[in-house]
């Protein structure tokens, strides 16, 4: 009988309530969703307004030309008109210009306050960004051609400068007879914009809007950006051949001198970056402890070597005062302090995998024949793998995007580019530019993330 009652006419099993138990457990299961959804909602929020938002509107700027576009639209207007862009254009795009810049100079916001001057000014340092000194031109023009006869100062009207104006405007400033200057509107035409993606690249938009290489005294991101490979891949390399017998000691040793030892990996994040990079620049500069130890214990044996199998002789092996080497303000300095940086970065994952690795397993490779070497690269060695793409994706992304010790110690030649993107930000203000490197940055990480996937697996990844 109690089976019976657990049945409804379809056949179907029941609750205590009468419910059909599959509906039941549907509903438990939306309740469940719903609550583990409102637990992970702050977080969620949280991660959306301070994160992806703000990177969010920074990498929107890297194709956004809307207020160069708002500022001249009659003159983008006649720039689609102007047929033969290897000669000035004619006068209807001068008054374009004049009329464009008077339009934008009366703009006021809600409230009655100009700001019309402002985005003109911003448009004139958007533009010197094609082509150096657009903004100067563009508000020694906005000067005269928005002036007004005295009799009239309350009145917009009559301007000093009436049509034609081709003639006026080349008069009061040569470069607007330069057709170069045009020419760089082509740029700037369109409300979105690759253009800040091209000059990270060294390369730029022609009159006819055709991807064309920069000039070859103007091409320096190419060069950033192969450096910045470089350094990324040499820091991790070295970081990768000196973390990894550390990680072998640390977990072949007894628990108390591991611990011990890892106090001493562990000791740098308790001490502030900026010290660590200070104490290396005491170190590694032309008077520093590096080069004063290789003077003091480096013997001199000037004409006393001979090389027979080389064909040399009475070489000179003197270490003095002449041979001290450059090592700071250079390449040399930013491998070196980064590598130390670093260096507990990748010491960390691998010791963690290899925590992990029974000791027996190279106990039963020898037992079976293979010598210690073998069964070390045979054996030991493959499990330790996730461990090394761990360590080596965390370095390189780290190092990637590094700024405070190629700025401190790399000089002209270790900058990297993460230099170059707060260069852009805070001291020209080319923030297309700079969100455009940035997202560059980004989507290389990306594009790492995939190749480790397809080679080992993110699966794989163990970062402790």
């Amino acid at each position: 009988m109690s089976d019976t009652r657990t049945l409804d006419a379809k056949g179907q099993l029941l609750t205590n309530d009468g419910v059909p138990l599959k509906e039941s457990l549907r509903k438990s299961l939306r309740r469940t969703k719903i609550r583990s959804f409102l637990l992970l909602l702050a977080p969620l929020l949280f991660l959306l307004i301070m994160f992806v938002g703000p990177i969010g509107s920074l990498l929107s700027r890297s194709v956004d030309d809307m207020e160069i576009n708002r500022v001249l639209p009659e003159t983008f207007a006649q720039y689609e008109l102007w047929e033969d862009k290897s000669i000035l254009p004619s006068e209807e795009m001068f008054a374009a210009v004049v009329n464009d810049i008077r339009a934008t100079h009366k703009l006021e916001d809600s409230e009655g306050n100009n700001i019309g001057k402002n985005l003109l000014g911003k448009a004139g340092t958007r533009m010197t960004y094609e082509y150096s000194g657009w903004r100067s031109l563009l508000l020694k023009t906005v000067k005269s051609a928005t002036k007004v006869n005295k009799r009239s100062k309350e009145e917009v009207k009559p301007y000093t400068w009436e049509a034609p104006y081709k003639e006026k405007m080349i008069k009061r400033d040569k470069r607007w007879g330069k057709v170069e200057f045009w020419q760089s509107l082509g740029a700037m035409k369109d409300p979105y914009t690759i253009g800040y993606y091209l000059n990270a690249v060294d390369l730029r938009f022609d009159a006819n809007k055709n991807v064309i290489q920069k000039p070859e005294h103007l091409k320096i991101y190419k060069t950033i950006w192969m450096r910045t490979l470089q350094v990324s891949l040499m820091v991790t390399i070295f970081c990768l051949i000196l973390a990894y017998p550390v990680s072998y000691l640390l977990a072949t040793l007894p628990m108390r001198t591991s611990n011990l030892l890892m106090i001493c990996v562990l000791m740098p994040f308790w001490t502030s970056l900026l010290v660590r990079i200070v104490a290396w620049m005491i170190m590694l500069q032309q008077n520093g402890v590096v080069n004063d130890t290789l003077v003091g214990i480096l013997p001199c044996f000037e004409g006393m070597v001979n090389l027979p199998f080389f064909g040399e002789k009475n070489i000179d092996l003197c270490f003095s005062d002449e041979d001290r080497i450059p090592m700071m303000y250079n390449f040399t300095g930013t491998i070196i302090v980064m590598t130390q940086v670093l260096l507990p970065f990748m010491i960390l994952p691998i010791y963690s995998v290899m925590r992990g690795i029974p000791p027996s397993y190279m106990k039963a490779a020898q037992n079976l024949g293979a010598t210690p070497t073998r069964a070390f690269v045979r054996v030991y060695m493959p499990q330790s793998i996730p461990g090394i793409g761990a360590g080596c994706i965390l370095v390189f992304i780290v190092a990637i995007g590094y700024y405070i010790t190629p700025e401190l110690v790399g000089g002209k030649d270790g900058l990297m580019i993460g230099n170059f993107v707060a260069r852009e930000m805070q001291k020209t203000l080319n923030w297309g530019l700079a969100a455009a490197m940035g997202a560059i940055l980004l989507a290389a990480v990306l594009i790492l993330y995939w190749a480790y996937d397809r080679l080992i697996g993110i699966d794989n990844l163990k970062m402790g």
